[in-house]
């Protein structure tokens, strides 16, 4: 590798870390935020968001080594829909949901010896989508049967609930197929997917 292709590598390493890091800063704002109007729920999961998006940077002891910013900025997006616009919230957490799946997928493509095809990545960001969202769903029915929150209105909206999940988890999966195939060079991607 030559000096310049290894300046432009580090350059890259670093602009992504700082733009990572300046999203995972703002939802963390929006955690503490949430927490302190009384938006438990909501705060758990964007301080969720903050622990799987610095998890990288922690455990191999650099700060330069973060999700790519595109991927943080995709988790971000509901985030900020739900802090400035509660009408939307609805649809914040889904999208919120399926880009925390978003998330562990990149994660475990990046940073680990697992390797994913295509297909099988939309499906497991899919059924991670449906798995988180499910998990909510479960959080919020015992916090209404125990604490009398009433954050479940009806069984129906529940299953609306996971139908918008799944269309959102499809969603992000095809994001991150398309991001995959945009950032790696055509003889670098598996047979099947050129």
């Amino acid at each position: 590798m030559s000096r310049a292709e290894l300046d432009r590598l580090l350059e890259s390493k670093r602009a992504n870390a700082l733009l990572a890091w300046i999203f995972v800063a703002f939802v963390a704002i929006v955690a503490v935020v949430s927490l302190v109007r009384g938006q438990l729920l909501w705060a758990i999961f964007a301080a969720s968001v903050v622990v799987l998006s610095v998890l990288p940077a922690v455990a191999l002891r650099s700060p330069l080594v973060m999700v790519p910013w595109e991927v943080l900025a995709l988790a971000a997006l509901p985030t900020l829909a739900r802090a400035f616009s509660p009408p939307v919230s609805g649809v914040a957490t889904y999208l919120a949901v399926a880009a925390l799946a978003l998330i562990v997928a990149v994660e475990l493509h990046l940073f680990t010896s697992v390797e994913m095809s295509y297909r099988f990545a939309v499906g497991f960001v899919v059924i991670a989508t449906l798995a988180a969202a499910g998990g909510w769903a479960v959080i919020r029915w015992v916090a209404d049967l125990y604490l009398g929150t009433g954050f479940l209105s009806s069984e129906d909206a529940l299953m609306w609930e996971f139908v918008a999940s799944t269309v959102a988890g499809v969603g992000a999966g095809l994001f991150f197929e398309g991001y995959v195939r945009r950032r790696l060079p055509p003889e670098r991607l598996p047979e099947v997917a050129r």
